[in-house]
C-alpha cells in the first residue's frame, strides 16, 4: 500500500554522531524487537508499484492505509541511492513505530522547498539527534558512521547509538533476499504483523512458521512473490510435519468446479511418515481410529463452497483405497451414473489431519477416477461430479492457467481462493467497514514447498483479464509517474529478454525505463529534455545495448542500469540544436555519433573522441533537421539540411552528391525514397535527388504546416486534416495532428496520427484503411511493435499528464 511507498520515500536531514561500535551493514542498525523489515533496491520502483497496482490502490481508502500513509507522510522527500531498509517494531505498550535506514548519500534529504518544515537539533550525552516536524508530523533521525537512522520514536533513535541488531535468523533470511524485486519482506510470525493467509481458522502463519522472507513483485494486474519460510521449533512449526517427505504434483485443481471458493490441498509421498511427524505436532501419542484409508493417498484437499466442505482424497492405488472402504457400500443417492456412498466415520478426516482438517460431517462419499470425494452435502457432491463431467473445473480455466505459471508443479502445502474468499481473509486483516472493489481476482495462490529444515514459498495474486475478442483494442496498462510526462514514450529493447521496454522522460528531466509489465526499473536526473528520439547502440560488441542519446548540453550513453558508460557523458558549452545522429555504416558496431549545434557539427566515436577524419565542420547556415545516413550499394550517404541547401556527403564529411537546383526547405526530415534523397520544400512540394544530383519536384498541395514520412516506396503525407498514403487520401476530422508515424512490422506498414485536440490515436493500413475499434484515447504520437511474447502488437502513448498507456491490438 502507499504505507509503503511512502513509508519508502522518507527521511530528511543530517544530525552528527560517533558511535564506538563500526557497523559493517546497514541491517546492523535494525532496531530490537523489530518485527517487519521491507527491503528496497529501487525505491522509485516501489513508489511506482504501489501507486500503479490495482489491488493495493483499491484498499487505498481503508483506515489502516490512510492512517499508515498520514504516520509517515513526513518522510515523504528522500531520495536514497542504494539500499533501503524500512523497519516496523513494537514497544511495552503495544504501540508501533518505523525506522528508516539508508546510507548517507548527497541529496539525500533537501528541505528547503518543505512547506510547514522546522527542525531542531538535541545534543545529550554524546549524542547528536535531529527532531523533524512536517504538518505537526515529527520524527527523529542521526547519522552513525555514514550511515542515516530516523524513527518516530526518539527512545529507538537513542538506543541505536549502542545496540546492534542480533537476530540471526532474520539476518540469515536478509542475505537470502533477493536484489531485482520490487521489495524484499523480511518477518518475524510471532508479531502481529503476520498476516491470515488461509480459509481454514485453524491454520495461522504463525502456526505454519516462524520467520518468513518473500521478494515481492507489485505489477499493474498483479502482484507475485518467492521466498522462505523457516522454523526454528521443529515441533511447533507446522511446516515441519512434511520433513522427510517429498512433494507431490498437485491433481487437486482438476477435480475442483469454478463454482467453488477455494481450495486447500496438501501433498506427501509416504502417509505413514506424515502421520509420524503430524502426530508429534498434535502431541498425541497416537491415532485411535484406523487409517488404512489413507495408506496410497498422496494429496489430500478441502474443497470450499461457503459453509460446505468437500474433502479430497487422491490415490495413486484406487483399488487398494476402495478396498478400505468395503464396509461403506450403502448406496444412498446416483447421480450422473455416479454412486454416493453413506461414510460412518466423518470424524476421521479431523482426527488425522488437524489442524488442515476441521470438518467433521462428512458422511457422504463417492468415486471419480482416482479420485474419493466426502462431504456432508449431497448437493456439493453433484456440483463436483457435474463440473468434473463437463470439464468445467479450475484446471481449465485461462486465470488458473495464467497463475500457475508462477506456481511449482509439485507443494507440500497449496491454497488457492476466489475473490469471494480473498475479500474474506482481507477483511480478517483490515477490520474495516470501508467498502473496496477487487473484482477479477479468482485464483488467488500461496503454495509452500518442504526443503531441508525450511521451505519455499510462491505466491501469484493476479486480476483476471477478460478475454480479448479479435480485432478488439485493449488497454494493458495505465502506469502513473509522480510528476507530469514531457514526451513521447518510446520502446526500446531489452538485450537479456529481447521484449521491448518503455523509456520516457518527466518535467523534471528525470528519465525513466519502465518493464512491459508496468515496472520502473530505474529513474535516472539528467541535464535538460532529450532531443527527439533515444537510440541504442552496442558499444562493447557483445550483445549488451546501450541509450544513446542528446540533452541541449549533454550526449549521453547509460547501460541497462541507468549508469553513464564512460567517458560519457560528454558535456558542451553551446547548446546542441538536434537529436544525436548514430551511424554505423557497415554496421560492425564501430558507432559515429553526430552532433549538431546551429550550423556545425561534431563527430565522436565510442571513446569519446573527435573523429578527426571528419572534415565537415559548417554549414552555410543553422542545421533544421536531425543529420541522417544512408547506404545505397557500397556508398555511404550523410544528409544535412538548412533552410536553403542540402548536403549530401561522404563518410569523411566531403560532397558526394551536389543538388542541381536550391530550394528553400521545410524542416522535415530526408528519406531515402525510391532511391532518391527525398524531403519537402518550405511551400510544401515533394523534392527528389538522385545519386548524380539530378532534382525533380513534385506539387503535392500540401500546405506551409505539413509532415511528410516515407519507407522505400511508400509516402505518406500529412497536411491539415488530409492523411495521403500510397496516393490515397483519407479526410479527417479537422483538429490538431501530430506528426504520422509510419511502421514496417511482419511485412506490413502502419500509419498513425494523433488528433493532440480530441486525443483521438487513429491507426490505418498500407491501404489508407482505418484498423477495427480506431480512434482511441491518447495525447501523443505513438510508437508502434510487437513487445512481448505473444504475436500481438502493442503501442504506447501518453494518457493523462503523468500517465503512460500501453495498448494492446488483438
Amino acid at each position: 500500500m502507499r504505507l509503503l511507498c511512502t513509508s519508502f520515500i522518507l527521511l530528511m536531514v543530517f544530525g552528527c554522531s560517533k558511535s564506538n561500535n563500526k557497523r559493517s551493514n546497514i541491517l546492523d542498525y535494525v532496531p530490537e524487537n523489530t518485527a517487519l523489515i521491507i527491503k528496497t533496491d529501487n525505491i522509485e520502483g516501489l513508489n511506482s508499484g504501489i501507486n500503479n497496482s490495482d489491488f493495493l490502490q483499491s484498499l487505498s481508502g481503508t483506515t489502516i492505509y490512510t492512517n499508515l500513509e498520514k504516520q509517515l507522510s513526513p518522510l515523504t522527500h528522500l531520495n536514497p541511492t542504494s539500499e533501503l531498509l524500512l523497519c516496523f517494531s513494537e514497544n511495552n505498550t503495544d504501540s508501533m513505530h518505523y525506522s528508516v535506514i539508508t546510507k548517507l548519500t548527497k541529496n539525500l534529504f533537501l528541505t528547503d522547498s518543505l512547506p510547514n518544515y522546522t527542525e531542531e537539533l538535541l545534543k545529550y550525552n554524546n549524542k547528536s539527534i535531529k527532531k523533524h516536524t512536517v504538518n505537526k508530523n515529527t520524527f527523529y533521525s542521526t547519522i552513525i558512521d555514514s550511515t542515516f537512522f530516523a524513527s518516530s520514536s526518539k527512545q529507538i533513535v537513542d538506543q541505536v547509538f549502542n545496540s546492534s541488531f542480533n537476530d540471526d535468523n532474520l539476518k540469515k533470511l536478509y542475505k537470502a533476499s533477493g536484489k531485482d524485486k520490487t521489495a524484499s519482506l523480511l518477518l518475524n510470525t510471532k508479531s502481529r504483523f503476520a498476516p491470515l493467509l488461509f480459509i481454514e481458522d485453524s491454520l495461522s502463519l504463525n502456526l505454519l512458521t516462524e520467520y518468513m522472507a518473500i521478494d515481492v513483485e507489485l505489477n499493474q494486474n498483479d502482484t507475485h512473490f518467492n521466498g522462505i519460510i523457516k522454523a526454528t521449533d521443529s515441533t511447533k512449526s507446522l511446516i515441519n510435519v512434511f520433513k522427510n517427505t517429498i512433494p507431490q504434483v498437485n491433481q487437486i485443481q482438476n477435480i475442483t468446479p469454478t463454482n467453488s471458493d477455494g481450495v486447500l490441498a496438501f501433498t506427501f509421498n509416504n502417509f505413514t511418515k506424515f502421520q509420524e511427524n503430524l502426530i508429534k505436532h498434535q502431541n498425541k501419542d497416537s491415532l485411535n481410529t484406523n487409517t488404512n484409508l489413507f495408506n496410497d493417498i498422496i494429496e489430500v484437499g478441502v474443497i470450499y463452497e461457503g459453509e460446505n466442505r468437500a474433502i479430497v482424497l487422491n490415490s495413486i492405488d484406487i483399488i487398494a483405497t476402495q478396498d478400505a472402504l468395503l464396509s461403506e457400500q450403502t448406496n444412498v443417492d446416483t447421480y450422473r451414473e455416479i454412486d454416493i456412498y453413506s461414510f460412518s466415520d466423518p470424524g476421521v478426516f479431523a482426527n488425522t489431519f488437524s489442524p488442515f482438517i476441521t470438518t467433521s460431517n462428512a458422511n457422504l462419499y463417492c468415486i471419480i477416477d482416482n479420485y474419493l470425494i466426502f462431504s456432508g452435502n449431497t448437493e456439493m457432491l453433484q456440483n463436483i461430479i457435474a463440473n468434473y463431467q463437463n470439464k468445467t473445473t479450475l484446471s481449465t480455466t485461462s486465470y488458473f492457467k495464467n497463475n500457475k505459471e508462477h506456481l511449482s508443479d509439485a507443494s507440500s502445502l497449496l491454497q488457492i481462493i476466489n475473490t469471494a474468499s480473498l475479500k474474506t481473509l482481507l477483511n480478517k486483516n483490515i477490520p474495516d467497514k470501508t467498502s473496496y472493489n477487487i473484482e477479477g481476482y479468482n485464483a488467488t495462490a500461496i503454495q509452500f514447498i518442504y526443503d531441508t529444515n525450511f521451505a519455499h514459498v510462491n505466491g501469484i495474486m493476479a486480476k483476471n483479464k477478460k478475454r480479448a475478442h479479435v480485432n478488439t483494442v485493449s488497454e494493458e496498462l495505465n502506469i502513473k509517474l509522480d510528476k507530469a510526462i514531457l514526451n513521447t514514450p518510446q520502446f526500446v529493447k531489452n538485450h537479456i529478454t529481447n521484449q521491448k521496454e518503455i523509456v520516457v522522460q518527466d518535467i523534471t528531466n528525470s528519465l525513466y525505463l519502465i518493464s512491459n509489465q508496468g515496472k520502473i526499473l530505474w529513474k535516472k536526473q539528467l541535464q535538460g529534455p532529450v532531443l527527439g528520439k533515444i537510440e541504442q547502440i552496442d558499444i562493447y560488441k557483445n550483445g549488451r545495448l546501450q541509450l544513446a542519446f542528446a540533452t541541449p548540453n549533454r550526449v549521453y550513453v547509460l547501460d541497462r542500469n541507468g549508469k553513464e558508460v564512460k567517458p560519457f557523458a560528454l558535456k558542451f558549452n553551446d547548446n546542441i540544436t538536434q537529436p544525436l545522429a548514430v551511424f554505423d555504416y557497415d554496421n560492425r558496431k564501430n558507432y559515429r555519433l553526430l552532433v549538431t549545434q546551429g550550423k556545425n557539427v561534431l563527430m565522436y566515436d565510442t571513446k569519446g573522441n573527435t573523429v578527426k577524419g571528419f572534415t565537415f565542420k559548417s554549414a552555410n547556415s543553422n542545421i533544421i533537421s536531425q543529420p541522417k545516413h544512408f547506404r545505397m550499394g557500397t556508398k555511404d550517404y550523410i544528409t544535412l539540411k538548412t533552410e536553403n541547401k542540402l548536403y549530401i556527403l561522404d563518410r569523411v564529411g566531403k560532397t558526394r552528391v551536389k543538388p542541381k537546383t536550391s530550394y528553400s526547405y521545410s524542416n522535415q526530415p530526408v528519406f531515402l525514397y525510391n532511391n532518391a534523397f527525398t524531403t519537402t520544400t518550405a511551400s510544401g512540394d515533394l523534392v527528389l535527388i538522385d545519386s548524380k544530383g539530378n532534382v525533380s519536384s513534385r506539387n503535392l498541395n500540401l500546405t506551409e504546416k505539413h509532415h511528410i514520412e516515407t519507407t522505400s516506396k511508400t509516402l505518406v503525407t500529412q497536411s491539415e486534416n488530409k492523411l495521403v498514403i500510397k496516393n490515397k487520401t483519407t479526410e479527417l476530422d479537422f483538429g490538431d495532428y501530430s506528426n504520422p508515424k509510419l511502421f514496417y512490422i511482419n511485412n506490413k506498414i502502419y500509419v498513425s496520427t494523433t488528433d493532440l485536440q480530441s486525443h483521438k490515436i487513429y491507426l490505418y493500413d498500407s491501404q489508407s484503411k482505418l484498423l477495427p475499434n480506431f480512434p482511441v484515447y491518447g495525447n501523443t504520437s505513438i510508437e508502434l511493435d510487437n513487445i512481448d511474447k505473444d504475436s500481438n502488437l502493442e503501442f504506447v502513448t501518453k494518457g493523462e499528464n503523468n500517465s503512460i498507456l500501453l495498448y494492446q491490438i488483438n
